[in-house]
């Protein structure tokens, strides 16, 4: 018998987009919701395609994953995000590749649209993130805050079809989430003890800028290019400057030594 197969998917009010990744996934044999208490509509859309919603506040993304993978009913799960779609071709080849699996977990190729543009350079293409199709008994994600690794125990493979997706619609959207991120992210680094150095705050950024515009070819896809690449500059030095902040803070609130008003 073909294993059937679970989709899950993240969201916090994604009504404007929830109803294209749900029915990019209305093939799957199973699909769950993992929300973080949306106000806009979201988990009534998604319930319109038959999705088990799972509601828990936001407690860091591999976290919530690994609420998706533990409320599972089958252990061949895929995951696409509220910005990305499963496209027909990728669904097709995921059945072909769960009727006689060579691999416990599967990296998909993402086509990223961005202000009008497939983006074929910048880093974003294939653009791999964690495994989006694997075996939740041999895979499981760290339970960091963002940017969550995974730990795999069994063999790791490459599908050929895509996901499509479709992160920022505007600059501006680009950095509301870029804030929100590196908010996240100074909190991961501040409890792995890492320092803002002024070094970091400086350079940083600007190796970011050069590993995306030039060891990535960003120019290669002109003034987007160009655009993404500063993005990921100015997310670079938000991170360590939050960083900063936050361990400005925390030594601001160190008790002060009591003066010694006595005198000799």
């Amino acid at each position: 018998m073909t294993p059937k197969i679970t989709a899950y998917t993240l969201s916090f009010n994604e009504a404007h987009q929830i109803r294209p990744v749900m029915e990019s996934l209305n093939w799957a044999d199973e699909i769950i919701l993992v929300d973080s208490f949306s106000t806009d509509g979201t988990v009534e859309i998604a319930r319109e395609y038959n999705a088990r919603i799972i509601s828990e506040k936001f407690c860091g993304f591999g976290k919530l994953r690994n609420l998706a993978l533990d409320a599972s009913s089958n252990d061949w799960m895929l995951s696409i995000d509220s910005d990305e779609r499963c496209t027909r071709e990728l669904a097709d080849e995921i059945r072909r590749e769960v009727a006689n699996p060579r691999f416990d977990a599967y990296h998909v190729p993402r086509k990223s649209h961005f202000l009008g543009k497939w983006m074929r350079h910048s880093g974003w293409y294939p653009d791999y993130r964690q495994p989006q199709f694997f075996n939740r008994q041999k895979m499981r994600y760290r339970e960091d805050l963002v940017h969550e690794g995974f730990n795999l125990d069994g063999k790791l493979g490459y599908l050929r079809e895509h996901a499509i997706q479709y992160p920022w619609d505007t600059i501006e959207q680009a950095c509301a989430k870029l804030q929100r991120y590196s908010t996240l992210m100074a909190r991961r680094y501040d409890e792995m003890n890492r320092q803002a150095s002024l070094p970091k705050m400086l350079l940083s950024p600007i190796a970011m800028f050069a590993r995306v515009y030039i060891l990535k070819q960003g120019f290669r896809d002109g003034r987007h290019g160009l655009a993404l690449a500063t993005l990921y500059a100015y997310y670079t030095f938000l991170k360590y400057v939050k960083l900063w902040e936050l361990q400005q803070k925390r030594g601001s609130n160190q008790p002060q030594p009591k003066s010694d008003n006595k005198t000799p």
